[in-house]
Formats: structure tokens, C-alpha cells, sequence
């Protein structure tokens, strides 16, 4: 399973010269060397969504940023805890929670985006929902002109990044076919069904496709292109692509029956509901809240430092939610950092952790942050970078310092709400800007290490992860490392220890 071939991107040295800008580095490597593996059970489609392509349900909506199911059923193999509660602080479109609710897990999830939120939910309402209503209901939908149902009021009230996203025809059977759904399916879990079909398909019928940074125009749409013309190849009418969701989520259902009784999703509960819970908001404000020694297994991928803007790329998804241009900004600077745009949070935290009475917590992850020699080397390097004007963005120094400082606080919380025995397992990638690779599981293990963790793997993918395209011709094609974190926590936490 584990190869005893360590990989690593970094200088194999066992005595790293001080002199050496890497020097920090080079020392926090061979402090994790005897921890780093490959792991052949790994590979990119298990750590990503690719793997979730084959799984009933969990193909219904394509969330890229999320792991699959089969790597959740793997880690709790590897682990063979008995059923408890999960915890997913970044549960995106839910895999970690389906995966380990149908192994009989209680699971809890945090997420800030509303479309993880509405996929997460609208999910377990469409396991719940009766296959002959929903088959008879289909073969209305097929014989129906939505054009006679259009009514502006259901128009999509589009943001600057989504104008002109649909032909607009399309977009007419598309507004049509929501007011339908609103005005003749009395059935509001059936209507439920059918709009969650909508926001499935909403990419496939558009000119636009997810590329990460940023929504990938096709020259169809009109719209400025940039260096490289795109086509996106053949754009499924509305209906088209409505039947066929349609008919998948149908055939899911009939092909694999849920039980109806281990999903129950009214809203937020407490922690203490069987199966599920599901809470809309950042990780960084809820965290703190929970109690001591309280979560059994941690299953989670964070946002990576890599520039990454959800609220970009999940824009058409946003819309469909209702939210507005405002929203939308409120919600990329809630998210983690990990977008150029994102502003610092340290006041914000350092207030909402005196007012629940956790000011000493504050400092102690403050100081952590300031201490890690290694991230302050990058940092360091970085700012040095960005006043001699190489970096391709003023501000990439910015969003590492608010990514790591973030990622501090979340680490620490972990660590603190673990039961003693329990486990985190992190999925996650390095980066690199301006050249320099920023060793990302080397700075967050040494966190968990400095918050009572122990470290007992960190994973690699035989297949790492390349340059970007805009360091590719810079820096060539040398990879950096994709991996899963394993920490587990042997002795009970206490901050007043640290």
C-alpha cells in the first residue's frame, strides 16, 4: 500500500546549509522526511472529484474542489475506528458526510459557500423523494412547452461575471421551466427535485466552463477573449440537458434505493441529531463554539493557496441561489484566504475570540503563526518579491500570510475538539509563486505538531502537481507534492498546556 520510497520536491540533504535561502526549509523537511511516503493506493482521481464520476448520487453535480466518496471509504478503512462522529470543517458538496453517514457515522459539516450548502442538502431530499411521483412528473416536464410558463418574475437576476452566460432562448425555456416548477408541482419536495436538476445542468447549457481561477468563456458567448480562443464544443440545449439530469437522478433512485430514514435535513440542529448535520458558515467562527474532545475523525480539504476563487467560478450557481453582486463579495472575503482579494482577518479573530472568552487561545495561535520558521522564510521571500516588482500579483505575499495564518487557527481548533485517539486527515496541495515552492504539508504538520497532534503520515501521490501556466515557462515543469495528512491526537488536549 505505502511505498517506503519518500518523495519530496525539496533538495535531498541531510544537513541543510544555513546560508541557503531554503535554509528553514530544507530543516522543517528533514524534520518530516521518515513521515513522507508514497502511497500507491492514492491518485488524482481518488483525491479529487474525478472518482465520484461512477457513483450514484454523487455525479448528480459536478463540485470539483471536493475528494471523492472512495477516498473517504479508504481512510476509514485505514483507520478502523468504529462509527462515531465526522467532522468535514469544509464539506463543500457533502462527499465526506454521504460516505461516512452510509457506513453508519454520525457526520457534521460546515461549509460558507450556499452552493455546497443547496448541493448538500438538495441531495438528501432527492433520497428522500418517491420514484413514481418523480417518474410521472418527468414525463409531464417532456411534454411540456416551457415558453408558455415564462414570467419575468422568475428571471435570473445575473451579476457582471454572468451577463450573457446562457443563449438567450435558453435562457427563456430555463426561466420558463422555473416557473413552471413553482406554478403547477404542488409537491414541494418533487419541486425541490426538479430546480436541483437546473442548478446540475447550469454549466453544461451555458457558454461558460470552470477553469479555476476564473469562468472560461467560448467565443459563442460574444464576450472578450483572451490570449487563446475557447470553444467549449457541443452546448446542450435546455431541455436536452434538463431530460437527461432527469432521467439520471431517476435511474440513480431506482437502481439504488435509500433508506429514507437515515436522512433527515430541516436546518441547523445540534450536534447531537443522528446521521447529519449541516451548518451554513465559516469553519473559523464555528469552530470555537464546539466543546472540547467532542469529534472522533476529522475527513476534510481546505481551499489551497493556489488563487482559487469559488465565488468566480461557482458565479452561474450563485445566481440561481439568488445572490447578489454584493453577496458575492461578502462571501469570497468569508471564505478561507486563498485569493488575492482576500483581506487580512486578524482583528476580526482576535475580537471574536476575546468575546467568547478565549483570548489566551488568540495568543497562542498568534504566536504559533509568528514562530513557524519556515512559512516566515517564504513570507520573507515573498515580500521581498513583491517590492521588486516579480511577482505577477502585488498581492500573492498577502493572501500566504492570511491562507497560513487561517489554517492556523482551524488546525488549532481541530486539535482542540478531537477526542484523545482521534484522527485528521487532510487532503491538500503545495504551491509555488515567483519559483519558490511553499511546503505546504511540511508548515501545517509543524502546526498540528505545535497544538498536541502527532504526525503520523503524510502521504504523496506517485503523479505530483505541476507548474501553473504562468510559472510554467519560468520554472519548467518540476512538480510539487499532492497529499493526505494523517494526524491523530494520543494525549488530551488542553490549551492552558501550551
Amino acid at each position: 500500500m505505502v511505498s517506503a520510497r519518500a518523495k519530496s520536491i525539496s533538495r535531498d540533504v541531510d544537513i541543510p546549509d544555513s546560508s541557503s535561502p531554503t535554509f528553514k526549509r530544507e530543516k522543517l523537511y528533514e524534520k518530516f522526511k521518515p513521515k513522507i511516503a508514497v502511497n500507491s493506493a492514492l491518485d488524482r482521481a481518488l483525491v479529487s472529484f474525478q472518482a465520484n464520476k461512477d457513483i450514484p448520487f454523487s455525479s448528480w453535480f459536478k463540485y470539483r474542489e471536493g475528494f471523492s466518496e472512495s477516498l473517504v471509504n479508504y481512510l476509514l478503512d485505514h483507520i478502523g475506528a468504529d462509527a462515531g462522529l465526522l467532522l468535514d470543517p469544509f464539506s463543500g458538496a457533502g462527499s465526506a458526510l454521504f460516505a461516512a453517514s452510509k457506513r453508519g457515522w454520525r457526520t457534521l459539516g460546515m461549509e460558507v459557500l450556499p452552493v455546497g450548502i443547496y448541493a448538500t442538502r438538495a441531495r438528501f431530499t432527492v433520497q428522500k423523494t418517491n420514484i413514481v411521483k418523480l417518474r410521472a412528473v418527468i414525463g409531464e416536464i417532456a411534454q411540456a412547452n416551457f415558453l408558455d410558463y415564462y414570467d419575468q418574475d422568475f428571471e435570473l437576476k445575473h451579476i457582471t461575471i454572468t451577463k450573457g452566460a446562457f443563449p438567450a432562448e435558453e435562457q427563456r425555456q430555463l426561466v420558463g421551466y422555473i416557473a413552471y416548477c413553482h406554478q403547477q408541482i404542488a409537491d414541494e419536495q418533487l419541486r425541490d427535485v426538479l430546480l436541483y436538476a437546473v442548478f446540475c445542468i447550469l454549466e453544461a447549457i451555458s457558454f461558460t466552463r470552470k477553469d479555476g481561477q476564473y469562468l472560461r468563456w467560448d467565443v459563442r458567448s460574444g464576450r472578450s477573449q483572451g490570449k487563446k480562443i475557447f470553444h467549449k464544443g457541443h452546448i446542450p440545449p435546455f431541455r436536452e440537458a434538463l431530460i437527461e439530469k432527469l432521467n439520471q437522478i431517476a435511474f440513480d433512485l431506482d437502481i439504488h434505493p435509500t433508506q429514507q430514514s437515515l436522512f433527515d435535513l430541516s436546518g441547523p440542529t445540534p450536534i447531537d441529531r443522528p446521521q447529519l448535520d449541516l451548518y451554513e458558515g465559516s469553519c473559523l467562527e464555528q469552530l470555537p463554539t464546539m466543546e472540547d474532545n467532542s469529534i472522533d475523525v476529522v475527513i476534510t480539504s481546505p481551499p489551497y493557496a493556489n488563487r482559487y476563487d469559488y465565488t468566480r467560478t461557482y458565479a452561474l450557481e450563485l445566481v440561481y441561489l439568488g445572490r447578489t453582486e454584493e453577496q458575492v463579495k461578502q462571501l469570497r472575503q468569508a471564505m478561507l484566504s486563498c485569493t488575492v482579494e482576500n483581506k487580512d482577518k486578524r482583528d476580526k479573530l482576535r475580537e471574536m475570540y476575546v468575546k467568547v472568552g478565549k483570548a489566551k487561545d488568540f495568543k497562542i495561535i498568534d504566536q504559533t503563526f509568528q514562530e513557524q520558521e519556515a512559512l516566515q522564510e517564504v513570507l520573507g521571500l515573498l515580500d521581498t518579491y513583491r517590492e521588486q516588482g516579480k511577482l505577477n500579483n502585488s498581492n500573492i505575499a498577502r493572501l500566504v500570510r492570511n491562507y497560513f495564518y487561517e489554517m492556523c487557527f482551524v488546525i488549532f481548533e481541530l486539535a482542540r475538539i478531537l477526542k484523545p485517539g482521534g484522527t485528521i486527515m487532510m487532503v491538500n496541495d503545495n504551491v509555488r509563486y515567483a519559483g519558490e515552492e511553499i511546503p505546504v504539508d511540511l508548515i501545517l504538520s509543524d502546526f498540528a505538531e505545535s497544538f498536541g497532534l502527532l504526525v503520523k503520515h503524510i502521504w504523496t501521490l506517485e503523479r505530483g502537481k505541476g507548474n501553473s501556466s504562468q510559472q510554467m515557462g519560468n520554472h519548467g515543469r518540476s512538480e510539487l507534492r499532492k497529499c493526505v495528512y494523517v494526524w491523530e491526537k494520543a494525549n488530551r488536549f488542553t490549551s492552558s498546556a501550551l
